[in-house]
């Protein structure tokens, strides 16, 4: 059949067929001959193929222009032919062919309304379910765009529990939805360039998330966007905070005594005693502070020499070429002297000194509080967020002034070391002992790559969530606009992708690393619109599709939250099981 003689306007017109397939492969992609003009399709278009008793759903890849003799393309026809001529030659001649990434098959049965249709159905176990692609459709299969039907089959519906819009169809504007359910059992990562929009996603992202009950939310927040209300950098509008949205759920927290956080007061200050700090906190500051490599062994004769709690307070005290003249005119370190602990320990004078006087800046930050002897029982506003935390809230860390590189590695790497510790202690006890499952918990990190790169990865515990930590029910949704700089063993254990545009090749190519396609891809991601088209790739969705991201805007929350679109006391506690 040619395609002028193909069938275009069946009674559904949103069932209409759009071409038929005429080649291809798993491998090679699928070709499509469209019967529609070409502009009515476009790149990352959602499509379905019929075939006998399958359906295959697939993305449109590229779009190709041919022609059955190279001369009709090359000869200007409409100039030369009166018009319903070269409109005809054209239709026998010239065609475009798109080229269709296969992602998965459902099997559809039987006619529906017939005996053999009635006898299938009797003899399905459960209803059939999305699968992988293992075949090809056969050759004349029709294509068609996806309907809102065939989208709310393979991505879900927004009524459904768990289920959550993301964004919508570009061609059609039908919902396509995230599995949270699925999406917090895995690390995860938004990408895009700088401008694309990766914050408000986030916020989107987040939304859903605390709104759905789907984990508690940590949020590493070093640029104090997420809890209180902000404005927006491009538009000078105002943004709203999670904390504006979700009073009852969400407890900002400042960095710091008497921190504020855009003139609003958090819920309370995250201060670090000094016995929560332990070596490898330090070591992970190595390139920060350019320590040396004589640095773990001094460390580790500090902790030796005045044990684990105490090591960072003692340390804290000494000082630098602090002498005393003796009666003969020597001069010798001083008791307090830095040298002088170096002697009795052991240690290299000169090497102590040099990480003594590099750790003046650690040692100068106002959030890091002395022991306090006198105090059994201090306020440990680290053990505060943990319990927040295991509860239900959820968390906003927003840093204040305290902004620097060094303050985001050292206190977000300490705070995850501990949640880390308090969840695995956890599930060990569920396991064995039969206590209550932990609640999962999702770790939002900024500007991944400052602690996720190739030489620090290996030492922050942000690798180890990322690549162990989901059987403890622990997460990351790393945010980040260079993922090429993040470490490639981590990029591998991220679940669900949601990526902007990105103009960097390498960008693009850690995104698509490890997925299937990845080669179809990698031109789509790089043509995306720079703001609200985003790719969803990965284990949160089914197949990869492309879509216009949801506005953060007044009727995203009443969609989400109703007319009141606040969550109240009351719909929080019921939320979380009181």
């Amino acid at each position: 059949m040619t395609p002028a003689e193909y069938p275009l306007t069946p009674s559904d017109s949103e069932n209409r067929p759009i071409g038929y397939v005429v080649g291809g492969g798993l491998k090679a992609n699928l070709f499509v001959r469209l019967t529609v003009p070409a502009h009515e399709v476009q790149e990352g278009g959602f499509v379905v193929l019929e075939s006998g008793k399958w359906q295959f759903y697939g993305l449109v890849t590229d779009l190709q222009l041919g022609a059955v003799d190279p001369r009709y393309a090359e000869l200007q026809n409409a100039i030369r032919l009166a018009e319903p001529v070269s409109r005809l030659l054209a239709a026998q001649t010239l065609y475009t062919n798109l080229e269709v990434l296969p992602a998965l098959m459902l099997e559809r049965g039987p006619e529906p309304g017939t005996p053999e249709y009635v006898e299938w159905r009797a003899s399905l176990e459960e209803e059939p379910r999305p699968l992988p692609i293992k075949t090809v459709p056969a050759h004349h299969a029709v294509a068609r765009l996806a309907n809102k039907g065939d989208v709310a089959e393979i991505f879900g519906d927004p009524a459904e529990k768990g289920k959550f819009e993301i964004g919508r169809t570009r061609e059609q504007d039908h919902p396509v939805c995230i599995d949270l359910n699925k999406f917090v059992q895995r690390s995860s990562g938004i990408f895009g360039a700088t401008g694309t929009g990766k914050s408000f996603l986030t916020r989107i992202i987040l939304a859903g998330l605390i709104h759905h009950n789907a984990a508690s939310v940590l949020v590493l927040d070093m640029h104090n966007e997420y809890g209180f209300d902000d404005t927006s950098s491009d538009t000078g509008k105002s943004v709203l905070g999670l904390k504006s949205k979700f009073p009852a759920r969400v407890r900002v927290v400042g960095l710091g005594r008497d921190t504020k956080i855009r003139n609003h007061m958090p819920d309370f200050h995250l201060e670090i005693n000094e016995s929560d700090i332990q070596p490898e906190d330090i070591e992970l500051l190595t390139r920060e502070l350019n320590l040396k490599e004589t640095t773990p062994t001094t460390l580790e004769a500090l902790v030796q020499y005045f044990g684990p709690q105490n090591w960072f307070h003692e340390f804290r005290k000494m000082v630098v070429g602090s002498v005393i003249e003796t009666e003969d005119g020597k001069k010798i370190p001083a008791d307090d002297s830095v040298a002088h602990w170096a002697r009795q320990a052991g240690v290299n004078d000169f090497a102590a000194e040099g990480l003594r006087s590099k750790l003046s800046r650690v040692f100068n930050r106002r959030y890091i509080i002395p022991n306090d002897p006198g105090n059994p029982a201090p306020i440990n506003s680290l053990r505060e967020v943990i319990e927040s935390l295991k509860a239900g809230k959820d968390i906003v860390l927003s840093f204040g002034d305290f902004d620097s590189d060094l303050d985001y590695l050292l206190v977000s790497n300490l705070l995850t070391r501990k949640i880390r510790e308090a969840w695995e202690e956890m599930t060990n006890e569920f396991r064995s002992e039969g206590k209550k499952e932990p609640r999962p918990l999702v770790i939002a990190v900024e500007e991944a790559h400052k602690i996720l790169n190739r030489e620090m990865a290996s030492q922050t515990t942000f690798s180890t969530i990322a690549r162990e930590m989901r059987k403890y029910y622990v997460t990351l949704l790393i945010i980040d606009q260079r993922p090429s700089q993040i470490y490639d063993e981590v990029m591998s254990q991220l679940g669900t992708r949601v990526s902007g545009w990105l103009g960097d090749e390498n960008d693009i190519g850690a995104v698509l690393s490890g997925l299937a396609g990845r080669d179809a891809l990698r031109g789509m991601l790089a043509r995306l619109q720079p703001k609200e088209e985003v790719l969803l790739l990965g284990w949160g969705v089914p197949m990869p599709i492309l879509v216009r991201s949801r506005r953060y805007d007044d009727a995203f929350w009443q969609q989400l939250l109703g007319k009141d679109d606040r969550m109240t006391d009351a719909q929080a506690m019921k939320d979380l099981g009181f």
